[in-house]
């Protein structure tokens, strides 16, 4: 079922980008700087893509970006809204069904998030084979419904993010990616209950956006960089500031395996154009 308000949108891009873009990305908060490394980068503020709600949020800066990776062409949101910006769901995942209108048929989506797995600690990186949704949302309430979310995270794409650390020597850890409303951090009771829920990590994004590019066929892979610990798990205050600070001390290596995953993506995406 299509909706003539992304259609609206993708034909106002269209009219300004000449792309067919093989793979979308999703920049989380401070995690924006990939799209500046894009060949031949067009961007186009959101603001000006009608229906595309702009963040409010410190990290994100509210582009569509255009260009290459490699041989791989690439649109990207420069960063999100969220739920608990007091943004609807369907506002919280339209730029994501923007990517699915636009052509992308990998949709890799990166988000800043609490370690709360064995190992983790703020720079690590994540691949997320699974999630829990907790916020008390789903963005296909009203149709379409019953999707099948057993493979949520594309399994050939998660061999894609493992390939493209390896080959960057860059430690990928894996794990369960908690979504929950925000804008509060957990409690150190809250970050107990996940652990026993199984959760590795915990973050305020990422689960509507999967939801929704799977519910339109959309291959979906998800990397979360851990910015701090989850609230009782060390002495730090937690504070935004400090997520941003992390994210900007772990980019380069942030950058370089993404950069790796969305070419391993780009062949698949080709692989499997219809």
């Amino acid at each position: 079922m299509t909706d003539p308000r992304v259609e609206e949108a993708a034909a106002a891009v269209f009219d300004r980008a000449s792309f067919a873009p093989q793979v979308g990305v999703v920049l989380g908060s401070g995690l924006g700087r990939f799209a500046d490394t894009l060949v031949g980068l067009v961007k186009i503020p959101f603001a000006e893509v009608p229906r595309l709600r702009a963040p409010r949020v410190a990290g994100h800066t509210g582009n569509l970006c255009f260009g290459g990776v490699g041989e791989t062409s690439v649109a990207c949101l420069q960063g999100r809204v969220h739920l608990y910006e007091g943004a609807g769901v369907d506002d919280v995942v339209f730029g994501c069904r923007l990517l699915a209108a636009l052509g992308c048929r990998v949709v890799l989506l990166t988000n800043a998030a609490g370690g709360i797995g064995e190992g983790l600690c703020p720079g690590s990186l994540m691949l997320v084979i699974d999630h829990l949704n907790l916020t008390g949302s789903n963005p296909l309430v009203g149709g379409p419904n019953f999707v099948d979310l057993t493979r949520a995270y594309d399994a050939e794409v998660a061999d894609a993010a493992r390939a493209a650390a390896r080959d960057s020597s860059i430690p990928l850890a894996e794990g369960v990616y908690a979504g929950l409303l925000g804008p509060s951090y957990e409690t150190p009771a809250e970050i107990r209950m996940l652990r026993l829920l199984g959760a590795h990590a915990v973050g305020m994004s990422t689960v509507m956006e999967t939801i929704a590019l799977r519910a339109l066929g959309v291959r979906v892979g998800a990397m979360s960089c851990i910015k701090t610990l989850g609230g009782g798990l060390s002495d730090a205050v937690l504070d935004h500031r400090d997520v941003q600070a992390t994210a900007r001390a772990a980019e380069l290596s942030f950058v370089t395996v993404l950069t790796r995953w969305v070419a391993r993506c780009g062949v698949i995406a080709e692989a499997h154009a219809p």
